[in-house]
């Protein structure tokens, strides 16, 4: 389960999370069009704990990285696959941590579902 969370409410969150001693596993983006949605996910002795929130495009979400350190690595690799930065964020590669710099425009995952429709006789 994923809880949906308010921007506001973020690093009293993670914060939380550190002091009871769960380990920061990862982070995921989905780019859902009007914003894009962060996912943390902590886990403490297999109790995974995940929390989301959205940031509108044009808008900076806050790095966690000054509260658990290997953040860096995952919020770098947000901004070079989805062209977004990171405030505060301890080391910053500027969208070149994993993409070289003849790349111009950053690869991002933009989710869609598409339904097909099948006929009456039970085919595609």
């Amino acid at each position: 389960m994923i809880e949906r969370i308010k921007r506001s409410e973020l690093m009293s969150r993670v914060w939380e999370m550190k002091n009871m001693g769960y380990r920061l596993v990862t982070m995921s983006s989905v780019d859902n069009g009007e914003d894009i949605e962060y996912i943390y996910h902590f886990d403490k002795d297999l109790d995974m704990v995940n929390f989301a929130i959205s940031v509108p495009h044009g808008e900076n979400p806050e790095s966690i990285s000054g509260i658990y350190g290997s953040a860096l690595l995952v919020e770098n690799e947000i901004q070079d696959h989805f062209g977004v930065s990171f405030t505060g964020l301890a080391l910053d590669f500027n969208g070149a941590f994993f993409l070289e710099d003849e790349v111009h425009r950053a690869p991002f995952c933009a989710m869609s579902i598409k339904r097909l429709e099948s006929n009456a006789e039970g085919g595609e």
